[in-house]
């Protein structure tokens, strides 16, 4: 620019171009031109007008100076006048543009979707009911009016027709089935008629004849209300439950007045093992532990291991039974240890043709079954499985999409979803609560009359409180409509009437969760669907499913998005009067990025909901890290974009310092302690979350060795400590929370 100016100056004002013959009005005329030209430009960074060239053509040419000065003029000049104008242009259209969109694109720099190449593979499939009716068992009249009337059951399933005469004998039993096939009932009808038919009758005062460990408190009110059914004819016997969230005082009434069919999750009962004297177990004829595996996930084995302890000082004989729709190597090790002379049934074992394994102990069938077992399992045969691929930028407007989908433009759909962490369900149910919900009160062209009021969210987690939770629970229970985020804390025995889909946001961890997870639909022969959302880097999971005899088939994510269309809720404005054009991929890009905004506004209204989104992409991260090795191939905190991961929360820009290490914001701390107690109150849940959910990828192995040896010589921080426990280890803790 400077070049220019001083260009056009020296041609207006040098002496040596106008020839001395030249008239003096001329040249004052010139030089007033020059002048008022330098005045004007002085201050400004813009050059001189494009026209100059024609304005300077008055002057003399001269004999080289004037060609030379000129072309210099027309090449620098008019190059930056053509930079100033586009660039002029360009802020035109951003702020012509911002108005109507305020956030990136979702579909630029995304990475390509693979095609999924998937094995076919023939799924083990169970049958469910069978012809035979419960009239066929040597069981209480009572007992079996109340069953057909009651409960609404005439034929028996699989699992029951082989488990209830085995357990009438007396067998120990160690029961596995596919989720939804009846287990409960399988030894609730076997302790019931062996309760009632004891010659001397049962007294309250007695204490417990039957306990059954369960691993949630969600499943033990399920179990609770079973038994209690069952128990209509019989109301000398009673049945109680035990579980964390209530109130211990009350719970030692009534441990006092007596139970007999006791109820609980392992942690409470050990809790009033060490504190409750009114407790025993001299009278203990059935221990029942309903899934097992579970259980033992839950990291409940130590507290199994003190119940069997209290069990054997006060009671040596009684009848054991282990039920679960997963046989694991964990299951067998509770098996050797509670069970004596078992029966091993498996309706797994009748579809794979082989003899009937009853009367056989554990030892001798297990070891052939255990690898089978281990990477096969049965699907409920009226089963739809889906899975579709989704960039991590579009995860949140797709699963949006997709509830709008089911739950507004669809009638009766009654929809479970399940996140990897407490925090994820939160974050999802207030969002969706505060915009769908909105949104969907706005006319819509195709909405049914009644179809906002289908969309109904609902959240269950292990941070509630346990009134909540059970208010929630008998609420979903109940309504023929509605969408439950949740945890794995749903995942486990619960009988959800009428769940129609199941949608997986985040991947299990195993295969043996995700069928656990699609097991709360399709249940007793209904028909039912399950969808997972997976990230183009995580396609490989799905070959991993099929090495376990999983099939699963594919939807596309434009056919998700493609429901926005029929929400007029989401029309993006257009300018002028310019008209509507035909549906297709632009439009419903469009609709997607007007979804994604609202979010992303109701995110960043303030301070509060920004941490919030926060943290809940800290909980992914941490947990994220927390898959098994031999899933790390394709679960890997290195291949997430946070980026893209950060949109999926409604931010619009990826956090500063998710990843800081702890071990360097430590010797930060060291260095200036007095500024660290400055910040402390200011960023304490910053500090902790970032401590906690630190995924260690900044530091090499070494580094952190060398400062794992400077620690193990003094005091450290709690972050410190918390950086050096394996992340599975504290990933698991949290995320399992039940």
């Amino acid at each position: 620019m400077a070049v220019a100016h001083g260009v056009l100056l020296q041609g207006f004002e040098s002496p040596a171009a106008a020839p001395r013959t030249s008239s003096g009005p001329r040249r004052a005329q010139a030089r007033r031109r020059g002048e008022a030209t330098k005045r004007k430009y002085q201050g400004s960074s813009e050059a001189p007008p494009g026209k100059r060239k024609n304005e300077t053509s008055f002057l003399p040419a001269k004999k080289t100076a004037p060609k030379e000065t000129q072309k210099t003029f027309k090449g620098k000049a008019q190059k930056i006048f053509s930079l100033k104008k586009s660039s002029a242009s360009a802020s035109d259209r951003k702020q012509e543009q911002k108005p109507c969109i305020k956030t990136s694109s979702l579909f630029k720099n995304n990475p390509e979707i693979p095609e999924l190449h998937r094995p076919v593979v023939k799924q083990v499939q169970e049958k469910v009911f069978t012809s035979d009716a419960f009239h066929g068992l040597d069981l209480h009249p009572h007992l079996i009016s109340t069953i057909n009337t009651v409960l609404k059951m005439s034929c028996m399933t699989s699992v029951q027709k082989q488990s209830i005469p085995a357990l009438l004998e007396g067998r120990d039993a160690l029961v596995r089935s596919q989720t939804g096939s009846g287990k409960t009932l399988a030894y609730c009808i076997p302790v019931v008629q062996c309760l009632q038919a004891m010659k001397s009758k049962i007294q309250r005062s007695d204490g417990p004849y039957a306990l059954v460990l369960v691993p949630t408190r969600e499943l033990a009110l399920q179990s609770f209300d079973t038994v209690q059914k069952l128990l209509k004819p019989f109301n000398w016997i009673v049945p109680g439950v035990l579980m964390g969230g209530e109130k211990r005082k009350s719970e030692k009434a009534r441990l006092r007045k007596g139970i007999n069919i006791l109820i609980s999750t392992p942690g409470r009962l050990v809790d009033h093992i060490k504190s409750t004297k009114s407790i025993h177990f001299s009278r203990i004829q059935w221990l029942v532990l309903d899934e097992a595996d579970r259980i033992l996930d839950l990291g409940f084995e130590k507290d199994v291991t003190v119940i069997l302890n209290a069990v054997n000082s006060e009671c040596q004989k009684r009848q054991n039974v282990l039920l679960s729709a997963t046989l694991t190597e964990g299951v067998a090790r509770l098996a050797d240890i509670s069970l004596h002379n078992p029966v091993c049934i498996s309706v797994l074992d009748e579809s794979h043709g082989q003899s009937d394994p009853k009367g056989r102990a554990v030892p001798e069938v297990w070891p052939p079954q255990a690898s089978d077992e281990l990477h096969s399992f049965a699907i409920p045969e009226r089963l739809d499985q889906h899975v579709t691929l989704v960039p991590s930028k579009l995860r949140l407007v797709s699963l949006a999409a997709f509830i709008l989908q089911k739950c507004k433009f669809e009638k009766d759909q009654k929809m479970i979803i399940f996140f990897s962490s407490c925090e994820l369900v939160e974050f999802h149910y207030h969002l969706f609560v505060q915009t769908l919900l909105s949104c969907s009160g706005a006319p819509a062209s195709e909405q049914p009359p009644s179809a906002s009021s289908q969309l109904k969210f609902l959240r269950l987690h292990g941070n509630m409180q346990q009134e909540e939770r059970t208010a929630v629970f008998q609420e979903f229970s109940h309504s023929t409509a509605g969408i439950l985020l949740c945890t794995d804390v749903a995942a486990r025995g619960l009988d959800l009437p009428q769940v129609t889909w199941i949608v997986q946001y985040n991947a299990p961890s195993s295969p043996a969760e995700y069928i656990h997870r699609i097991g709360r639909t399709a249940r007793i022969g209904c028909h039912g669907s399950s969808l997972l959302i997976l990230a183009p880097s995580e396609a490989e999971y799905v070959n991993s499913l099929a090495s376990h005899k999983i099939n699963v088939s594919a939807i596309k994510v434009e056919d998700i998005l493609s429901v926005l269309t029929r929400d007029d809720c989401f029309k993006g404005r257009r300018r002028g009067k310019q008209k509507s054009r035909a549906v297709g991929p632009q439009e419903i890009r469009e609709r997607a990025t007007v979804l994604q905004t609202v979010f992303e506004d109701y995110v960043h209204s303030s301070e509060r909901r920004v941490s919030w989104a926060k943290k809940a992409l800290q909980s992914f991260i941490r947990a994220y890290a927390t898959y098994p090795r031999e899933l790390k191939h394709i679960f890997h905190v290195r291949l997430l974009h946070l980026g893209h991961v950060a949109k999926s929360f409604g931010l619009r820009d990826a956090p500063q310092n998710l990843s800081v290490s702890a071990i360097k914001k430590r010797k930060a701390n060291l260095k200036r302690p007095d500024l660290h107690r400055k910040m402390q109150s200011k960023h304490r849940l910053a500090e902790i979350l970032r401590s906690e959910y630190s995924s260690g990828m900044e530091a090499s192995v070494a580094e952190v060795k060398e400062q794992n040896k400077h620690a193990a010589r003094g005091s450290q921080p709690c972050s410190a400590v918390c950086t050096r426990l394996p992340a599975s280890a504290v990933g698991k803790h949290k995320k399992h929370s039940p």
